[in-house]
């Protein structure tokens, strides 16, 4: 009978320890060396040799290429952030914060698949399948072809795979789900794993594609190792702020297309609802009204969405002035105003600044700059920026304008939206003829600056 050895994981970077340490020595963190009691494999150790000793390495031209396509999953903006669909035989891990809509999303597109017909196993290990049903009433789900199975030893889930042959599996969650091989908690690093890893191998056997729903920590990360992520093909994560309806999915690991990609879903009542238009979510209707108020354009993964930034500057009655950002790093708007103070001349050295993104999105690449930059100057000199402008360009510390990648996808995507002008960098437009530019029968007008100081002059009314 093998035997239980007890020992402490850190629930951070997996480091083991025979005794308890208050602070882990491999990763620093406190207090997350958890007891954990296991199993000794070792007398199993030759059965197991054995029954893998017959596999040999086989030569590329020769291995069997798999003839089965990418599912849809019914979401145009999942498939996007998929990079067309699901994988045969995948492991798709969704994270998010609790109440965030993880399992309404992934209860939609099981819903969809059985109603195409193919059988789909949903595997809930929080919830009774008399609750998930109610849910998948209100979502207007009722395929035959959709099985709930309410089990949390991964034997049975595993066995249900086998014998079922889905199209699609959704475990939810991975944090409830146990091994009786492991004799640790559920939710330990060591279960976590187990069964991870056991969902790998009978996705693989059976080409069966796998989503897992996974807890997230008081960091936003996917509670568990850091392993976890790089067992599985891709890592998902559904964002948004809890007073706003709308939700980004933005994939951060993808084995089978792009990273970074961004799908925008709004929360109904009858579930997950496609955004046909990002943009216009995050665009107020009376933008440029007031100063203090620019329209960026954003790359995010091969989308360009059109961003409003506003900025609001005061005098300051505290010795050391206040910036407030939301939806922006602070560090790289303390840069910025450092810029217009010393290239531009604004005396900003004893104002309150604040920033804020609207829509609750997150913006993180330098070509916003511009952009947030003219928001300040705007609200400071009490100047409106130019009605249906948009800016895109990275501001150096010489005050000079960057140019920015795809220029010419994110003129299109103005110009769609009904901007008449953009304000990009002059090193960037070599190939952007001057004046009015037409792109899919819209006309825009692009100007061209070379200072942060000139982008202002053009910009500002």
């Amino acid at each position: 009978m093998p035997k239980a050895v007890t020992k402490y994981v850190c629930q951070q970077c997996s480091f083991e320890s025979t005794k308890w340490m208050g602070r882990c020595p491999d990763c620093g963190a406190w207090n997350t060396l958890v007891e954990t009691v296991t199993q000794d494999r070792r007398s199993g150790a030759g059965a197991r040799g054995s029954s893998l000793a017959h596999e040999e390495a086989v030569p590329l031209p020769e291995v069997k290429a798999l003839a089965m396509a990418r599912r849809a999953t019914g979401s145009t903006e999942l498939d996007r952030v998929l990079g067309g669909g699901l994988v045969p035989g995948s492991l798709v891990l969704l994270g998010g914060e609790p109440g965030i809509g993880k399992s309404s999303l992934l209860l939609d597109v099981a819903g969809h698949i059985a109603a195409d017909g193919a059988d789909v196993l949903y595997v809930s290990a929080e919830e009774s399948p008399q609750q998930v049903k109610l849910r998948a009433e209100r979502f207007g789900i009722s395929a035959p072809q959709l099985y709930l199975l309410a089990a949390t030893e991964i034997e049975t889930v595993t066995d249900a795979i086998e014998r079922m042959r889905p199209a699609l599996v959704v475990v939810d969650s991975i944090q409830t789900v146990a091994s009786q091989q492991v004799e640790s908690a559920p939710g330990s690093i060591s279960q976590v794993r187990e069964c991870t890893l056991r969902l790998t191998r009978v996705a693989r056997r059976t080409h069966t594609p796998v989503g897992i729903i996974g807890h997230v920590t008081k960091e936003g990360t996917v509670a568990g190792p850091r392993t976890l992520e790089h067992m599985v093909d891709a890592v998902l994560y559904l964002e948004g702020e809890r007073f706003h309806t709308y939700r980004l999915l933005r994939g951060v690991k993808n084995r089978f297309g792009a990273t970074n990609e961004v799908g925008v879903f709004e929360m109904r009542n009858e579930g997950m609802v496609d955004v046909a238009n990002p943009s216009g979510i995050f665009l107020t209707e009376g933008r440029g009204q007031a100063s203090g108020s620019a329209v960026v354009v954003s790359m995010e993964g091969t989308r360009p969405l059109l961003v409003e930034t506003q900025a609001l500057v005061t005098t300051s009655v505290f010795a050391s002035p206040r910036v407030t950002v939301t939806g922006l790093d602070r560090n790289r708007l303390q840069m910025l105003l450092a810029v217009l103070t010393k290239r531009v001349g604004l005396a900003l050295a004893n104002q309150d600044v604040y920033v804020n993104i609207a829509g609750g999105f997150e913006l993180s690449e330098p070509a916003v700059d511009l952009g947030v930059a003219v928001a300040v100057a705007s609200n400071f000199l009490e100047r409106r920026v130019a009605p249906e402008t948009a800016l895109l360009g990275e501001i150096g510390l010489g005050g000079e304008l960057r140019a920015v990648t795809r220029t010419e996808a994110r003129i299109r995507e103005a110009a769609k939206l009904g901007f008449r002008r953009c304000i990009v960098p002059a090193s960037g437009g070599a190939t952007l003829p001057g004046g009015a530019y037409s792109t899919s029968g819209a006309q825009i007008e692009v100007a061209q600056a070379a200072t942060l100081a000139g982008a202002l002059e053009i910009a500002l009314e």
